[in-house]
C-alpha cells in the first residue's frame, strides 16, 4: 500500500453541493478539488489509498477563473481542477 502522506496534498477538498449531493446518491460518484496538475492515474490512486475505496472510473475538468470585481476594481479568481471518481458498487465515502 502506498504511503498516503503523499497525496494528502494532491486532494485539497471534498466539495459539498446540490449536485455533488445527488450524484453521490445516485451514480455513487464524490466530487473534490484537486490540484492543478494532477491526472487521473494519480487521482484514483490518491482516493484508493487515502479512503480505502475502489476507484472504477475519474472524470476531470479544468474550470477557468472568473472575473469580479473586488471593490470596485476588477480582478479574477483563480482556475482549479475538480475530479469525478465513481466508486465500484459498495463502496463509499463519509463525507460529512
Amino acid at each position: 500500500m502506498a504511503n498516503p502522506n503523499l497525496y494528502y496534498e494532491l486532494i485539497q477538498k471534498p466539495l459539498v453541493t446540490e449536485k455533488s449531493t445527488v450524484l453521490r446518491d445516485i451514480r455513487n460518484q464524490y466530487t473534490f478539488k484537486v490540484l492543478k496538475d494532477a491526472n487521473k492515474s494519480e487521482i484514483r490512486k490518491a482516493v484508493e489509498t487515502l479512503f480505502g475505496v475502489k476507484v472504477e472510473k475519474v472524470n476531470i475538468i479544468n474550470l477557468p477563473g472568473k472575473y469580479r470585481r473586488v471593490m470596485g476594481r476588477p480582478g479574477k479568481t483563480a482556475g482549479w481542477k475538480k475530479a469525478l471518481v465513481k466508486l465500484k458498487e459498495g463502496d463509499a465515502i463519509d463525507i460529512v
